[in-house]
């Protein structure tokens, strides 16, 4: 399987979740890692997934192991950026929200949906944002390109249904992070999301106990 962005404060959680349950698990990124595994870890390469060829190189490494087919996407890669309201963001600001949100899972998702269909099937994972349904003030171009990322997945689940592909996506609220505790120091953190119990949500998504589900946005709210 592949998941991207699985270094981050919720894809190392996922990663993690799906070696426990004994899947190849390939991570690309960015920075050198080596493409050998280090058992029980996972299989890292380097790719620029916000370019057609870093996510054909991707692909290629999670279909490398002819004992283990590609049956699993996961679409982890986005970030967030916040600011003044619409018209005090720079065009360039709301450009680079949907850049690294959406692109990265247009691109792999494409790279793979051969793969999966050639392999009798499989699962996308695809994660937006509960912004995508209640945005808040100040964060346009992330609410927006979260919401993008739900019509893609949408979309997918729709063409590919016949083909014995499903497409699911987890809507958190605010996730549980280092990152995000120390940009909100004073916020009642028991109330944020677990990334262990978002990667639960996601694995179930990706399994075959999940099979009869295509289309469908799960909120991981937690208490937020």
């Amino acid at each position: 399987m592949l998941v991207t962005g699985g270094t981050g404060g919720l894809g190392g959680a996922v990663t993690a979740a799906f070696l426990k349950a004994g899947w190849r698990v390939v991570v690309p990124g960015r920075e050198p890692g080596g493409t050998a595994p280090a058992p029980p870890g996972p299989v890292r390469v380097i790719a620029d997934l916000l370019e057609p060829a870093g996510a054909a190189r991707a692909v290629e490494a999670a279909t490398a192991e002819p004992a283990a087919p590609l049956r699993a996407v996961v679409n982890l890669v986005g970030g967030y950026a916040s600011g003044g309201l619409v018209h005090e963001t720079p065009v360039e600001e709301f450009d680079r929200m949907l850049r690294i949100n959406l692109r990265p899972t247009y691109l792999v998702t494409q790279a793979a949906l051969p793969h999966l269909v050639a392999a009798g099937g499989g699962a996308v994972v695809c994660v937006s944002a509960r912004a995508a349904l209640a945005p808040f003030p100040g964060a346009a171009g992330y609410a927006t390109a979260k919401a993008a990322v739900l019509a893609f997945a949408n979309a997918v689940a729709v063409e590919y249904r016949q083909r014995g592909v499903r497409c699911n996506t987890v809507l958190p609220s605010v996730i549980d992070t280092p990152a995000n505790r120390a940009a909100q120091p004073d916020a009642d953190h028991r109330r944020w999301v677990p990334p262990a119990e978002i990667a639960s949500v996601i694995r179930f998504l990706a399994s075959d106990e999940s099979a009869p589900t295509s289309g469908a946005s799960i909120p991981v709210y937690g208490r937020a």
